[in-house]
């Protein structure tokens, strides 16, 4: 074992150092949790341990003595997210037999993933998390909304967070959220971002052209406001995705199952037949997606949508980038990016909305280990992170009576930077004024700038 030990939060092992587990070693590194990192690579080990104040074990993660080694017996926790589903399960398997702690795998079979709920219940899992499936979650509610750039749910689906651009001549250009919101109800703006630099804004806030704003409303109301502000409100109809892996079936099985057509080319031939058999509805072309003359004789010129998944970056970067310039109907593309580099340059691109699978992955994590962290009196349900991790939405749920509860909202010392955006209260979703109270048995989501909150008393100055 390299490094030395540190009084923390939580003691965590993370087995793999994988786009998932570099990530995730950030975010709970920030957090003050007692990380220690477990992989077969000793040279990734060294460096990852070069940059963060953790722990690392050279070595099999599934192995008796090599999780022994890693202080299994006193941790509170493990994720195993190596790129062997087997190799993840078998690690949260024996570390559920010789400590005392919870366990997450990260799994991509499809094949696994329907049997994900058994899985979880018969190995003893806190979580199974599938970050293609997932991604491909967050391209279909896009999709059915193309407006958006962003729909995260929240409250089990019964509101919905979205990020849109305010196009030049819109309605919402030149006025302030105080003159929307005699227009409009149900509706809060949450976010907004301008020349780099995000608020979370105040009733004068006057928007302007270009801004890419967030905001939250029961789901029900979504298409009401599209309406209002002069967004299309319908789904795409067909959509033509590059590349057949994982996501790419994930996403295709649930854009037709809602009656939106879907192509496929796929360069690997046996891979295309798995998929004419898994997905007989779906038009399955063996070519390269990168072939402009393939790419117009498939229809790229008038299709719906296009979503590059090749699993390259620049390739599906590219590809979104030329599906612009070809389009005649203006579709909706979704850039699907692994690593994050380059930021500052891919934000200056028009790539439509972006989608970052290892952030929706870690995100579900984060959220399960704040929880673990928090008092007995909430916990959190959702947590998303918006504006390239600038912004953090958190739902919590308030289990008893605390320091916010059954106080009028404008009487709450609130924290700058921060907006109560509903409250849950049995199914209904609140947009909240200042005379609301947050009740026990509520669900509460927090837009803040604010990082690493882990209570909802973390609100509170």
């Amino acid at each position: 074992m390299f490094g030395q030990k540190k009084a923390k939060g939580l003691k965590i092992i993370i087995v793999g150092c994988s786009r998932v587990g570099e990530t995730l070693i950030e975010e709970l590194c920030n957090e003050d949790h007692d990380i220690t990192i477990v992989d077969t690579d000793r040279d990734k080990i060294n460096e990852i341990m070069g940059i963060y104040d953790i722990m690392g074990v050279v070595g099999n993660g599934a192995s008796f003595g090599v999780q022994l080694e890693a202080g299994i017996k006193e941790a509170n926790l493990i994720i195993a997210v190596t790129e062997s589903d087997e190799l993840n399960l078998l690690c949260c398997t024996v570390a559920r037999r010789v400590g005392n702690c919870a366990a997450i795998a990260r799994v991509r079979n499809p094949e696994y993933s329907i049997e994900v709920e058994y899985l979880r219940e018969k190995l003893g899992l806190e979580m199974i998390i599938n970050p293609d499936l997932e991604a491909s979650r967050e391209m279909s509610r896009i999709l059915c909304l193309p407006n958006a750039l962003e729909v995260n749910a929240f409250a089990h689906g019964q509101a919905e967070l979205i990020k849109i651009k305010v196009p030049s001549g819109n309605m919402l250009d030149g006025i302030t959220i105080a003159e929307l919101g005699s227009q409009i109800e149900d509706v809060l703006i949450t976010a907004v971002e301008r020349g780099g630099h995000v608020f979370i804004p105040s009733g004068d806030f006057k928007f302007e052209a270009g801004d890419v704003l967030s905001f939250v409303t029961p789901r029900k109301q979504v298409k009401t406001f599209f309406k209002t502000i002069g967004f299309k409100t319908n789904s795409v109809k067909n959509t033509l995705i590059v590349g057949g892996g994982s996501t790419g079936y994930y996403l295709a099985k649930q854009l037709l199952h809602v009656g939106i057509g879907v192509k496929i080319i796929e360069k690997d031939k046996k891979r295309c037949e798995e998929l004419s058999i898994l997905l007989p509805k779906a038009v399955i072309i063996n070519g390269d997606g990168t072939d402009e003359e393939l790419l117009k004789e498939e229809g790229i010129e008038d299709v719906e949508s296009f979503i590059p998944l090749t699993g390259i970056d620049e390739e599906n970067i590219l590809l979104t980038l030329y599906a612009n310039q070809a389009s005649d109907v203006e579709a909706k593309v979704i850039t699907k990016i692994n690593r994050i580099t380059y930021n500052s340059v891919i934000s200056k691109l028009e790539l439509g909305s972006v989608i970052y699978p290892r952030y929706i992955t870690t995100e579900a994590i984060v959220a399960y280990v704040r929880a673990k962290s928090a008092s007995r009196s909430n916990s959190i349900e959702t947590l998303s992170h918006l504006y390239n991790q600038k912004v953090e939405a958190i739902e919590f749920r308030v289990n008893e009576e605390n320091l916010v509860t059954n106080v009028p909202l404008m009487k709450l010392d609130l924290k700058d930077d921060l907006l109560i955006s509903f409250i849950n209260r049995h199914g209904k979703i609140i947009i909240p004024n200042g005379q609301d109270c947050i009740m026990p048995g509520d669900t509460v989501m927090i837009v803040t700038t604010q990082k690493g909150l882990v209570d909802i008393s973390d609100i509170l100055e």
